[in-house]
């Protein structure tokens, strides 16, 4: 893919609603951080926020409301044509310009005004109506993982891939402001790892006269930089994570220093952060009145905030949703009173791709285009995370070459070849193999040679990715001690496809 954006050494200062719905005001903060811009000859990106606050905010918490974002949203309203004028002071200030959408339309606002990129806030990093929109806007995005476990952004990092979207990722915590054992910057490592071809960056919501957190950002890697920005008066108070021009001088100018504020290796989510993105998760109401056992189509739902607990969010929000009970306009949908449709069998295989692929980011290992995949399912699809494997199929002349990647749990059971010879050496991870009844322990470079007619099984704890070079490969040589594997159709115990096969999987259920 030929990137045409470079997220590189940039740094982003978020206005957020520290504008208090004054232009004037939001203008000083514009001028004051372009000064600061110019004088570090930094890249800067000045951020706004997009809300159409009409139908985001559900009708019934206009006037008044006890989530507590929903009165400063509204009581900092501005109209498209104060950001405009304050979009041309950025562009006068010699930055660029980005804002985060917090619903599909602030997404077309977004590209009509002509901004240069696009950024996902973590509270939306889960909500796919809000991220197909965005996927199709064809500007840069940035995204943030506050709150988010790696199978979460697993997901992203693979939506934002297949739809051809130039991004970058900002390691992120959302609590605001950060305690000092929250901010985990390791984080930074692991995301670099399992995302090497990406920009990774660090969004920041600390004490803002602390210099200390970016430098070890710095030092770990982080190639973006972001934090909220604006100015206190004599009638306005900032909050206590966003910076001053001043301060956001002193942050530019601090150098690399000691790794003090680093966290842990695993992945750490709080409940008191979850709390804070649920606040702001959108809810699925009825645009109109829904009568039991009613198949719902996207025309007949509306998505608002504040979500209420229970309640069907825009991020499970699906064509085909069944009312059990009927439902009046503007009310909620409540998980307890739809029938959700079953997933496809095929999801099952969907859903580890990302995770299959993620692995062999992690491992270092890149793939051509030019090969097709075996997902081994021996006992069904939907016992796949159980018993299975993938196996990347690159050559097979006189000799083959397959990667085999195994995710964490998977077993594959035992079975032997009436005429291949193969040998297997671990690439990543940690695999368990049985040889002939004996039980062996592989790490990363270990080898093992199978002869044909010798039982083996292998499994893995920690996912694990395999190369296997051997003789020929020939359908229907494998050999399984179950009997009721052998009984099966290769279709039944092996779906194969070309590349990845995202769209043959769902054609080949059809068919089926």
């Amino acid at each position: 893919m030929n990137e045409t954006f470079d997220f590189q050494d940039v740094f982003v200062f978020d206005l957020a609603n520290n504008h208090q719905g004054n232009v004037e005001h939001a203008l000083a903060i514009i001028k004051g951080i372009g000064t600061v811009v110019r004088k570090h000859g930094v890249r800067g990106v000045f951020k706004f926020q997009f809300r159409q606050l009409d139908t985001f905010v559900h009708p019934a918490h206009q006037k008044q409301s006890d989530n507590k974002h929903i009165p400063r949203f509204l009581s900092t309203r501005l109209e498209r044509k104060d950001f405009q004028t304050l979009l041309n002071a950025v562009r006068a200030e010699g930055m660029l310009a980005m804002s985060t959408p917090f619903d599909e339309e602030s997404v077309e606002v977004i590209t009509d005004m002509g901004f240069d990129l696009i950024k996902v806030a973590s509270c939306s990093a889960k909500d796919w109506p809000l991220l197909e929109k965005i996927a199709d806007a064809n500007l840069p995005v940035i995204f943030s993982t506050g709150g988010l476990q790696l199978g979460n952004i697993d997901d992203l990092v693979s939506f934002f891939d297949h739809r051809g979207c130039e991004f970058a990722v900002m390691h992120c915590v959302s609590l605001y402001p950060i305690p000092n054992d929250k901010f985990h910057l390791d984080q930074i490592d692991i995301l670099k790892r399992r995302y090497r071809n990406r920009v990774i960056g660090w969004s920041t919501h600390e004490d803002p006269a602390a210099t200390i957190p970016v430098t070890i950002a710095v030092a770990k890697g982080a190639q973006m930089f972001e934090r909220h920005v604006g100015i206190a008066t004599k009638d306005i108070a900032l909050n206590a994570y966003s910076s001053t021009p001043e301060q956001v001088d002193t942050w530019i100018a601090a150098a690399k220093t000691a790794k003090v504020l680093c966290g842990s290796h695993e992945r750490q989510i709080n409940t008191a952060e979850i709390a804070s993105l649920d606040s702001l998760r959108r809810g699925v109401f009825a645009k109109k009145p829904i009568k039991k056992g009613q198949p719902l189509t996207r025309d007949q739902v509306y998505f608002a905030m504040p979500y209420q607990d229970g309640q069907v969010d825009s991020g499970h929000w699906r064509s085909g949703i069944v009312a059990e009970a009927d439902v009046k306009t503007d009310a909620p949908l409540m998980r307890s009173g739809v029938k959700i449709p079953r997933d496809p069998n095929y999801k099952v295989i969907k859903d580890a791709i990302h995770e299959v692929k993620a692995l062999l980011n992690e491992a270092r290992i890149t793939l051509g285009c030019e090969f097709d995949v075996e997902y081994s399912h021996h006992y069904g699809v939907l016992k796949f995370r159980e018993f299975g494997a993938v196996i990347i199929n690159c050559i097979n002349r006189e000799y083959c070459k397959k990667i085999l990647v195994q995710l964490p749990g998977q077993v594959h059971p035992a079975h032997y070849h009436k005429l291949k010879e193969e040998t297997f050496q671990v690439l990543f991870g940690e695999l368990r193999i049985t040889v002939d009844g004996r039980e062996r322990t592989l790490l990363a470079g270990d080898t093992c040679l199978v002869l044909p007619g010798v039982w083996h099984s292998f499994r893995t704890e920690t996912g694990c990715v395999i190369e296997e070079v051997s003789t020929t490969h020939f359908n229907n040589d494998s050999v399984y001690k179950d009997k009721a594997i052998n009984a099966l159709e290769r279709h039944q115990r092996k779906t194969k496809v070309n590349h990845w096969g995202r769209w043959q999987l769902a054609a080949q259920e059809t068919e089926s």
